[in-house]
């Protein structure tokens, strides 16, 4: 994403960390009512502007920390490949480990290449460094389009529909509300900019002020830097997805991205992926970035033929003692 433009990298970063203290992506991307965000039920939902302003809040002052911290499943696929991997979230930063290509298991080549990449942050503590720069940095972007979105458009009631297991606390009903740009706001810079030619849907947990969806779509051409350095594509679209995790946590179950457009007026921009998290399972806050490589690899060991997770007890958490991490 580093060699994107300004306004593509800025759009994708919001899904990719849409809830903040994650990124990672984004929403790209958590805990209930207990932060002092007081709960609107639906009977009483009557200000679809007023809900966006609330959940947004809800959304910024929630950390990461309360949020808690888990290892989970990630499938990316894309118009080339698909590609399996496992992630570990962490203080330092978020480890990850491929461990499939296509469905299949990585060859002796690959399993290398892979293992390369992950010495690099173990044994430079500056790539390490650099790697939790540029996540702080996507993660400022998104505050200020999280905290642009309630000014930057309006906002009309759509009616109701259930959670469900991916989108969601399951139980609760999420109020759908379509988003249009306000004509009166005036992006403060470029990484606003985008909002002005976006519309789309909303999904929003009245209960616990929880964004349980984005689906945004550029219905105008937007230029970045100034039209000299290029523009995204009328039709370019993401999606978003989160869903409640255990007890207190909400994590991006879904995310994609179609975004189409040039940059420096000549080359093509394409990016076309569809990514799905799953088996979320809770980890200890204080690991450090090499022990959850190591559970990574620990993890990755345990798999089933399938190349799935073996099943976790409800409730059940990674502890140190069971990574054997000393």
């Amino acid at each position: 994403m580093a060699a994107l433009n300004p306004v593509a990298r800025k759009s994708i970063a919001m899904a990719r960390t849409m809830t903040i203290a994650r990124l990672y992506p984004l929403i790209l991307v958590l805990v209930v009512c207990s932060f002092g965000a007081e709960p609107t039920t639906i009977s009483s939902f009557h200000d679809p502007a007023e809900l966006v302003r609330k959940t947004i809040q809800n959304e910024i002052k929630i950390d990461k920390s309360s949020n808690g911290f888990f290892l989970y499943r990630g499938v990316k696929t894309t118009p080339k490949d698909s590609t399996t991997r496992l992630f570990v979230e962490t203080k330092e930063a978020t480890a990850g480990l491929l461990i499939a290509y296509d469905g299949k298991p990585l060859t002796p080549e690959q399993r290398q290449a892979e293992e390369t990449r992950i010495q690099r942050f173990l044994s430079h503590p500056e790539e390490l460094r650099k790697k939790r720069e540029q996540d702080k940095e996507e993660d400022e972007h998104t505050l200020r389009i999280m905290r642009a979105l309630p000014d930057a458009f309006l906002f009309d009631y759509e009616g109701e529909q259930p959670a469900t297991d991916h989108i969601g606390h399951l139980g609760d009903h999420l109020v759908k509300l379509s988003f249009r740009p306000n004509p009166k706001y005036q992006p403060p810079s470029r990484v606003e900019e985008v909002l002005t030619g976006m519309k789309g849907y909303l999904l929003i947990d009245p209960v616990r002020l929880r964004l349980a969806s984005i689906d945004g779509t550029l219905f105008r051409e937007v230029a970045f830097g100034w039209g000299i350095l290029g523009h995204l594509n009328s039709g370019s679209r993401f999606l978003v997805q989160q869903q409640e995790v255990g007890e207190n946590g909400w994590e991006i179950s879904n995310m994609t991205l179609d975004f189409t457009g040039k940059i420096l007026l000549i080359k093509n921009l394409s990016i076309k992926s569809s990514e799905t998290f799953s088996d979320f399972r809770p980890v200890p806050p204080n690991l450090t970035f090499a022990q959850a490589v190591d559970l990574l690899k620990k993890q990755e060991a345990s798999m089933n033929h399938d190349g799935q997770l073996l099943p976790a007890s409800p409730g059940s958490e990674i502890t140190g003692s069971a990574m054997a991490v000393k």
